[in-house]
């Protein structure tokens, strides 16, 4: 544990000790985290125009049985990715992966641009998924090793808080180019091009980063413990196991994995949900007002939304640090569950939901996602802590990616987008029980 570097922080200001290096680790992974953040909401911004150039006329007639494929396949190749590329960064390092995941990511994301047909596009989504899935846990391992104590949960907020930053850009880009549509009906091939050259910089910068240390110093000494909770007999052989079967084979660790997973569900379930049908419902609304341009006000809530998103990722690592994490995590979600019935309810115009919209982003975006880039790593061990992250962020995804497949449906099923995210929003009660049955990390370190 790091007992010693707690005590020497004690009284400092929480910045005092970062060195050059450290600051290169957050803007590395900060950076690469926002082509993560423009990707996710590109995808969804695009997706009419896009679907209406790759689309066969028979295709065609069935829209949201496409628009829903397309995000599916999107997050089952990121889901996918994301946990075979946490897995090799416990065993090949968080630098390699950090390299290999940007590049293929700006490859694949660039290509996006060129789809013809509908498979096509498919296809390259889910590379592009593959590619952009390792993006976050190996950021997150890299930052949580090399960042002292003190100001670890903070550097991580400032990490997570690029997605809400791409997400931002995603929305303002966007919102520039369906103003002025430079290529006319293409235009929206511009967004992918947009997205993947600026990646090739922040892989020049990601070479200048070292590798974790205590990660090193780790599988030097065999250490391969999930938990540090109880003895392990893989570190008495010597001999070892294979990160993701130590996290079910292991009590302690399986106790913790099981938890954090269906945290990260609730999550993910909740903000494709809600995110994803609040720019349609937003038009919706603008439309019955029967306001001027009523299709800009979807992009006008995004923004909104994503603003919120990205105050709460700013200033979670000092909230956390100072009510502890699983005060923190039942908070979050009893704020999400509050917001997401105000905004699906009882908001009945757009004046209105864009006072609602920040509020609403501040908790089912920014809170609800930033604590996956605090306290899972606190729970597990240097050389499974990668994969533990990984799969606690990414197995959601593996779940979560039939939801917007099956959308349409159950928009029908539950008579209206409103009563489908009310639906689908209460899952945020499971949020605010179970992280009380997870220990309280704060002030303790990581253990080794």
């Amino acid at each position: 544990m790091e007992q010693g570097q707690l005590a020497a922080g004690a009284g400092s200001r929480w910045n005092s000790g970062l060195t050059a290096m450290h600051w290169r680790v957050l803007k590395a992974s900060f950076l690469g985290w926002i082509f993560d953040g423009y990707e996710a909401l590109a995808l969804v911004v695009v997706l009419g125009p896009m679907l209406h150039s790759v689309l066969t006329p028979a295709q065609a007639a069935s829209p949201t049985i496409y628009a829903g494929t397309v995000i599916g396949i999107t997050l089952l190749g990121w889901g996918v990715g994301g946990l075979v590329g946490g897995i090799l960064a416990d065993y090949v390092g968080r630098k390699r992966m950090m390299l290999w995941s940007v590049f293929l990511y700006a490859m694949f994301s660039g290509l996006t641009a060129f789809s013809q047909s509908f498979w096509v596009l498919c296809s390259l989504r889910f590379l592009t998924g593959l590619a952009m899935g390792s993006e976050w846990s190996t950021g997150i391992a890299l930052l949580s090793e090399t960042w002292p104590e003190r100001a670890r949960a903070k550097g991580a907020g400032f990490l997570q808080s690029g997605f809400g930053w791409g997400t931002l850009i995603a929305a303002v880009a966007w919102y520039a180019l369906s103003s002025t549509h430079p290529m006319g009906a293409e235009t929206w091939r511009l967004m992918f091009v947009l997205g993947a050259l600026p990646a090739f910089a922040v892989l020049y910068l990601r070479r200048g980063i070292n590798e974790s240390e205590k990660w090193q110093r780790a599988v030097r000494e065999k250490r391969w413990g999930a938990t540090g909770a109880e003895p392990s007999a893989a570190t008495a052989s010597g001999k070892r196991p294979f990160t993701l079967t130590q996290l079910f084979t292991e009590r302690e660790a399986l106790r913790r994995t099981v938890i954090l997973l269906v945290l990260s569900i609730v999550t993910t379930v909740g903000w494709w949900a809600i995110s994803s049908w609040l720019p349609g419902y937003s038009i919706a609304l603008a439309k019955a007002e029967g306001v001027a341009n009523p299709v800009s006000w979807g992009s006008k809530v995004s923004i909104s939304y994503t603003v919120g998103a990205i105050v709460a990722y700013m200033i979670a690592g000092f909230i956390v640090d100072a009510i502890g994490r699983r005060t923190f995590l039942s908070l979050t979600f009893i704020g999400a569950l509050a917001t997401t019935i105000v905004t699906y309810k009882m908001t009945s115009s757009v004046e209105a939901m864009m006072i609602i919209a920040p509020i609403n982003g501040f908790f089912t975006l920014g809170c609800a996602y930033v604590w996956m880039a605090i306290y899972p790593c606190e729970l597990f061990t240097s050389t499974v802590r990668s994969t533990a992250i990984s799969f606690v962020f990414n197995a959601a995804r593996l779940i979560a990616w039939v939801f917007p497949i099956i959308a349409g449906t159950m928009i029908k099923s539950f008579g209206g987008v409103s009563h489908a995210a009310l639906a689908m929003g209460s899952v945020y009660v499971l949020g605010i029980f179970l992280p009380w049955f997870l220990p309280e990390t704060r002030g303790a370190g990581m253990p080794d």
